[in-house]
């Protein structure tokens, strides 16, 4: 059996997104949760400044992950969601202002972070460490990213 995260750990506490993921139902979801607060903490930044973050919280990631999933012996245990954090944050790249934007923004990662579209599931099942762990989810906020983006720009057409 695996082990449990060791939140005393800061690599365990940053991996489960400050503890959310141990949530006993849908991890990702309160992950994602902790992904909206980096984004508001971090929107209105200039979009290169806000990219600087997204990548590094991306590349601190890859070994977050990597290490945790090794340390509780699972190759990518449900309680880690750094991955979705930084999903949510690709999702929201460029997003447009207001609540009802953020809202959808979570709708959609969540959407494709659980159906898992190819290629998607390809990376999910192919991918091991903490690489394949985000990059799943990197995937999902490149795809929810372009669907907020394209119901932008249609509602915008129709006002």
């Amino acid at each position: 059996m695996a082990n449990k995260p060791a939140l005393h750990n800061p690599i365990h506490l940053l991996a489960t997104g400050f503890g959310t993921g141990l949530a006993p139902f849908a991890p990702g979801t309160f992950g994602t949760l902790v992904g909206v607060a980096f984004y508001l903490a971090l929107d209105g930044l200039p979009l290169a400044v806000y990219l600087g973050a997204v990548l590094v919280l991306l590349l601190v990631g890859v070994p977050l992950c990597g290490v945790t999933a090794r340390d509780l012996e699972v190759d990518d245990h449900p309680g880690i969601v750094w991955d979705e954090i930084v999903g949510y944050l690709v999702t929201m790249v460029a997003a447009p202002s207001g609540w009802p934007w953020v809202v959808a923004g979570f709708a959609l990662f969540r959407f494709f972070d659980v159906l898992k579209p190819w290629p998607i599931r390809a990376i999910d099942e192919r991918m091991a460490g903490g690489a394949g762990i985000m990059l799943d989810d990197v995937l999902a906020g490149i795809f929810a990213a372009a669907c907020l983006q394209l119901a932008h720009y249609a509602t915008s057409q129709l006002l």
